[in-house]
Parts: structure tokens; sequence; C-alpha cells
């Protein structure tokens, strides 16, 4: 009997680490948000990123980090508010659209980082 293969998580049918990757160099490149990671060492956060989204999207479990009210709270001190959300959803989404991920995939990424928003803005 053919052993089965199991699924893809969600993370690796992004991209996995590449996406992140991505992601985080045009979030940079957006002057508007740089300045919120301008006190930031972007290996390390960039591998923190990495663990929460392969947790997230369904990945192996390595992500020891903040829980996200907490991890953005400074931020949204700083002023992080909606037009700053929407400006990273934006640029997730292009960056899947960048790497060719199909439609169905990058809406249930979006859906589940649009679920996030309540948290990472502190209502």
């Amino acid at each position: 009997m053919a052993e089965e293969k199991a699924h893809p998580t969600l993370y690796e049918r992004i991209g996995g680490e590449a996406a992140v990757v991505g992601f985080y160099d045009r979030v940079m490149a957006d002057e508007s948000l740089a300045h919120f990671f301008a006190h930031l060492d972007m290996d390390a956060q960039i591998k923190k990123q990495i663990a929460f989204m392969t947790m997230a999207f369904g990945g192996p479990n390595r992500y020891t980090g903040r829980d996200l009210r907490t991890a953005h709270a400074k931020l949204v001190a700083n002023g992080l508010h909606d037009a700053y959300f929407n400006a990273v959803e934006d640029h997730l989404k292009d960056t899947l659209v960048e790497l060719g991920v199909d439609d169905v995939t990058s809406n249930e990424v979006l859906e589940i980082v649009g679920g996030t928003r309540a948290d990472v803005l502190n209502r």
C-alpha cells in the first residue's frame, strides 16, 4: 500500500520563508511604514515573523513570542491605525501575487490576517 503524502500547510502553499522575506522587503521599502521598524533588528524580526506565520498558517508551532496585543501596543501608542494595517495587508497581497499564489489561497491568508486587526490595533 502506498503511503499517502501529507497535504502542504497554508504556509508552505504561499511559499514559506520566501513569502515572509518578500513581504518584509515590501514593507520596509514603504516609507510610510518603515519608521515602525526603525528600532528593530530586522533579521531577528524576520525570524520571529517566520515562526509566527508558520504557526498561524498551519505549520509546526515554534512561535514563542509575545501575543499580538502586547507585541503591537507600543506601535499603537506611536500611531499605528487602520490605514497602516491596510497598507501592510496590501503589501502581503502584492507579495502573494508576485509569488504566483492562487486566489483561493491568497484569500485564505488575507482572511486570517484580517482577523488579527482587533488584536494588532489593541481594540
